[in-house]
């Protein structure tokens, strides 16, 4: 028998990815956003009755909780709606599984963000370094984080949450490094633009393709230990110009670089670089995909809108 699962913010990047993911490996799955289509329901988390009716009435096995205010920079504009979109919502779901579904499984969705700027530090991060968050998203994606470890302490629940490390994949919109350059390599190729703008290059950063992000929460749900935080992340690191670098290669035509300082942020994390040991130990996750094919399949997908 299928086993049935719910994704929350099903309708997002990851989330069609993950829809996908879990379909291939037998999964009857649902989806939960804010609006409907072929086996999605609207449901505003931050409406618990809602939330209770709808976990009642489908008794899922599984949850994957990828819903949420993900966008750093806005949570500084509505700090305290990103508060109440990344905790209250969780906490609805959480209490809404306890009632009607307690033995399910939860696969909360966190950030690296959460770590902060380590600076030096940043060049291995386990589930053991010392967290230095800095914006309202980090901060309430950590708060997110605690409850669902409370939660699976107080009522015995297989809740597992993830720091997930940057990803990206064919479909991931702009706002992100990778989509960002891909999309302006494109307008060059079309005379569109004259030049790509690029703020610091020099950060590196750790890339997973999203397929292996979200075979790693079907590996959480399916083998994480309750009340367990695991990073998720390649485990490897590539700085913006070498992401830059490669893109340009696959170009059409010649493409300019220009600075541009709207796009500079001094605190930049000059390194961040995830240890996936713990995953690797209690799952046996390891990437299967390589940046190139990342930033290949991008620009493929910007070429095609």
């Amino acid at each position: 028998m299928m086993k049935k699962a719910l994704i929350t913010g099903s309708e997002g990047f990851v989330g069609k990815y993950l829809r996908a993911e879990l379909t291939a490996n037998g999964y009857d799955v649902t989806g939960l956003d804010l609006v409907p289509g072929e086996k999605t329901v609207a449901v505003n988390l931050l409406e618990p009755e809602a939330v209770e009716t709808l976990l009642k009435e489908l008794r899922p096995e599984v949850i994957f909780h990828l819903a949420g205010q993900a966008n750093v920079g806005l949570s500084w504009k509505i700090p305290a709606k990103t508060m109440e979109i990344n905790i209250i919502a969780a906490v609805n779901l959480m209490e809404a599984a306890r009632k009607y579904c307690l033995d399910c499984a939860i696969v909360l969705v966190g950030s690296s963000d959460e770590y902060g700027n380590l600076r030096e530090k940043g060049s291995s991060v386990s589930e053991e370094t010392e967290m230095q968050p800095g914006t309202p998203y980090a901060i309430s994606k950590i708060a997110q984080e605690q409850m669902g470890r409370a939660y699976a302490k107080a009522y015995g629940m297989r809740i597992c949450m993830t720091r997930s490390f940057n990803h990206g994949g064919a479909g991931q919109k702009p706002g992100f490094m990778i989509p960002d350059f891909a999309s302006g390599i494109v307008k060059v190729e079309r005379g569109e633009a004259d030049a790509v703008s690029v703020g610091n290059l020099t950060s590196k950063r750790d890339f997973t393709h999203v397929k292996d992000v979200v075979r790693a929460y079907r590996l959480i749900a399916e083998k994480g230990k309750p009340g367990e935080i695991y990073n998720v992340g390649s485990g490897k690191t590539y700085s913006a110009q070498e992401v830059l670098d490669m893109l340009i290669g696959m170009a059409e035509c010649a493409v300019p670089v220009k600075q541009d300082p709207a796009r500079m942020r001094p605190s930049d994390t000059p390194v961040i670089c995830c240890d996936h040991s713990r995953l690797t130990r209690d799952t046996g996750w390891e990437p299967e995909h390589g940046i190139e094919e990342i930033v290949k399949e991008t620009l493929d997908y910007y070429r095609t809108l």
